[in-house]
């Protein structure tokens, strides 16, 4: 089989099959993310996505595991067409563990509660979805389509269809002004959440993101390391979703953190403080996405 384009999955779906339903992201807007900008966003075939799945099959039968449903919005598709594809793989790969992928927002809400049911009892188990930020003024400037009430709603409708929650937070994405307001609001938005994962990435600026511009005109400035455990400290203090499992050991991370909420904050909080004491940042050169 061939990818089309450069594939992303979340750092959690390293070893897993990776199965493009979608080409590309069909909002694609989003200021920071290059992710899909070298794509025309489409929804493959039938044709195409059975070729794939027998071919996988034929190579590794059922040493299969986990199956990760690519592009960027896998919930994008029409029900009947998504639940056909999660069968076909329950089918296929009676060994795989489980099935995730990514989840718009927007996408989710334009499901109905049955909709939701139905699909995770043909298989689909987890879903990966971008909060970003709990600030309504940083999703607005990055382009984000949705707001924190409706990213919040999404994810609580999730929860009640039986599907679960992995949710990303970027540090820093509010820049110095709003470093304040990103982080409690944003925990704000987790706690009412309460998913079963969030993790935190910190803002890089790839080559070509919209957001470049805005560093470079000074409209967003960037937060140094010592700011960026500022903000996660803040994060901290605030948010109350006991259960969550929390990390913070992305490539990007100038700090690596991780722990289940809300037991394990006053220790996060303790080896924050250290890092900052002892300038225990990650190197510049040593950071990646």
């Amino acid at each position: 089989m061939e990818y089309e384009g450069i594939v992303c999955r979340p750092p959690s779906e390293a070893r897993s099959f990776i199965l493009q339903v979608t080409i590309g992201c069909a909002h694609n807007a989003c200021t920071f993310c290059t992710m899909y900008r070298d794509k025309q966003f489409r929804i493959r075939s039938m044709e195409e996505i059975r070729a794939d799945i027998a071919e996988v099959h034929s190579v590794y039968g059922d040493r299969i595991r986990r199956i990760f449903l690519a592009d960027g919005d896998a919930l994008v598709l029409p029900t009947e067409r998504l639940t056909e594809i999660l069968r076909l793989l329950r089918r296929t790969f009676p060994s795989a563990e489980r099935i995730t992928s990514y989840g718009a927002p927007s996408d989710v809400l334009r499901k109905t509660d049955a909709e939701l049911i139905s699909i995770r009892e043909a298989g689909l188990e987890m879903v990966y979805m971008g909060l970003e930020s709990g600030d309504p003024e940083v999703l607005t400037r990055i382009h984000k389509g949705v707001t924190p009430e409706e990213i919040v709603e999404a994810g609580l409708r999730l929860k009640k269809a039986g599907i679960r929650t992995s949710v990303t937070l970027i540090s820093g994405l509010g820049g110095r002004c709003r470093l304040q307001s990103h982080a409690e609001k944003s925990a704000d938005a987790v706690s009412r959440m309460r998913p079963d994962y969030v993790g935190f990435l910190t803002l890089m600026v790839e080559p070509g993101a919209p957001i470049a511009e805005e560093i470079r005109s000074g409209a967003l400035e960037l937060l140094r390391p010592e700011e960026v455990v500022d903000e996660m400290e803040l994060f901290l203090n605030r948010v109350d979703s006991p259960g969550t499992i929390f990390r913070a050991n992305h490539a990007s991370n100038y700090i690596l953190l991780k722990g289940t909420l809300n037991g394990d904050i006053p220790e996060m909080i303790r080896q924050l403080d250290s890092v900052r004491d002892q300038n225990g940042f990650r190197k510049e050169e040593w950071r990646g996405l």
